[in-house]
């Protein structure tokens, strides 16, 4: 699952000790591990080897330069929703032939340089979209290809609301109904190929039988343009799989491609896979110190230094995160991630942020062990939407960012400064 353990009593990133890392660093500190990284992309690629996917790793999860150098050095492409993260993967070394391009309200600067950079498609959200594009490659007299966004209309228990983007009321992409009358008014382009599919039903999707539905749905809308003439020759699943955050709620990959990969082993399509979660989320923890403990009626607040803006998921989505001091001792060994076990002297508490916000939580009602002022708390599978969410709000300087490789670490975002919270204002 992750290279991040318990020895003697102390926290390890892979062979490094989390708390000799973290007096040089202060907090709040991301720490990220490359073997845990690689080691997850590595088996996603695995599984779906069958079919021979471009695998394109989700930039929104996790967009550190050197994450994206890491994964550009196993030979991952990129999923990118804007200039600015196309603008990240060109700087990691990403080839643009691996890049594609998603979003619903892809502006004229961003579709240009799209174009300038050459990259693999463009994944359609809507009919207007589509034809700007086709406009502003006649303009530039250049041709792209395309992937029309396809709703497929399928539930998937437990994702949150606000990431389930898989259902015909939302903002992305067209619906599954309107999809053949697009394909065919598409066909009369003539500088922009509506040649793929694309698929992204939410996350996380924490079981395989969705993308079965939706995969299902999306080839027989194929077989019936194809009796029409129009060949659909790149089917982009998209990416949602789900990440270990509690429990064992999360399939592997090798779940997710079992019941995947037969679908589509005989179709003779160019397969396309955008994982993000899935590869970064245990790759990275959160790392706060303890600044007070107090009482607030019948309720214990643990005060960290670590808030809202520097991880938002909590307050969000009432997402779930495992908490564990740094330095437990040997005797306070942390229960299974998720377990509601818990040991004698264990506390009831809220922990929470500085953040003037009712809403700034790290964890509620948490049993944890008994914790004081200076103690180091760390804050589990952070390591997607962690940082890439994180804000300046409260004129806060965000956190720094550490890559761990064994016993080497290194800082590889440095923690801002009050003078870069107020650099574009002056």
């Amino acid at each position: 699952m992750d290279d991040f353990s318990y020895i003697d009593g102390k926290l390890y990133a892979e062979g490094t000790a989390v708390d000799d890392i973290i007096t040089q660093t202060g907090t709040p500190a991301y720490i990220y591990s490359r073997n845990t990284l690689e080691n997850h992309y590595r088996r996603t690629a695995e599984a779906f080897a069958p079919l021979r996917p471009i695998i394109c790793y989700s930039i929104k999860s996790c967009g550190n330069l050197a994450i994206l150098r890491a994964l550009a050095g196993l030979g991952s492409g990129f999923d990118v929703v804007s200039g600015g993260e196309l603008f990240r993967a060109l700087q990691a070394g990403g080839d643009p032939k691996g890049i594609v391009f998603a979003g619903v309200g892809k502006t004229d600067s961003e579709i240009n340089e799209a174009l300038d950079a050459d990259i693999l498609l463009f994944n359609i959200e809507s009919e207007a979209e589509f034809w700007n594009i086709d406009r502003i490659c006649g303009l530039r007299g250049k041709t792209a290809r395309g992937a029309l966004r396809v709703n497929p209309d399928v539930a998937s228990a437990g994702t949150h609301v606000k990431t389930l983007t898989g259902k015909k009321e939302t903002k992305f992409g067209v619906d599954i109904d309107r999809a053949a009358a697009f394909y065919r008014d598409a066909a009369r382009a003539r500088h922009l190929s509506l040649s793929g599919l694309h698929l992204h039903i939410g996350s996380p999707i924490k079981s395989v039988q969705p993308y079965v539905d939706a995969i299902t749905k999306a080839l027989g809308l194929m077989d019936e343009l194809a009796r029409e003439g129009i060949v659909i020759d790149t089917l982009d699943i998209g990416g949602g799989f789900a990440a270990f955050y509690e429990g064992n709620e999360a399939p592997s990959a090798a779940d997710y491609a079992a019941a995947i990969v037969p679908l589509l082993r005989d179709r003779g399509l160019k397969i396309i896979l955008e994982p993000g979660r899935s590869i970064s989320c245990n790759a990275g923890i959160l790392v706060s110190r303890v600044t007070y403990t107090k009482q607030g009626g019948s309720k214990q607040f643990v005060i960290a230094d670590a808030a809202m803006n520097d991880l938002i998921r909590p307050t969000l989505y009432e997402s779930y995160h495992f908490i564990w001091p740094v330095n437990p001792g040997g005797a306070l060994t942390p229960p299974h991630r998720g377990s509601s076990l818990r040991t004698a002297g264990d506390q009831k508490v809220d922990v929470v942020g500085p953040v003037c916000e009712s809403g700034d939580y790290l964890a509620k009602d948490r049993y944890l062990p008994p914790l004081k002022r200076g103690d180091l708390i760390a804050v589990f599978s952070a390591g997607a939407y962690g940082f890439a969410m994180s804000s300046q709000y409260n004129a806060r300087p965000r956190a720094a960012e550490v890559l761990v490789s064994g016993r080497e670490w290194r800082v590889v975002r440095r923690r801002e400064t009050y003078h870069d919270l107020i650099a574009a204002e002056l």
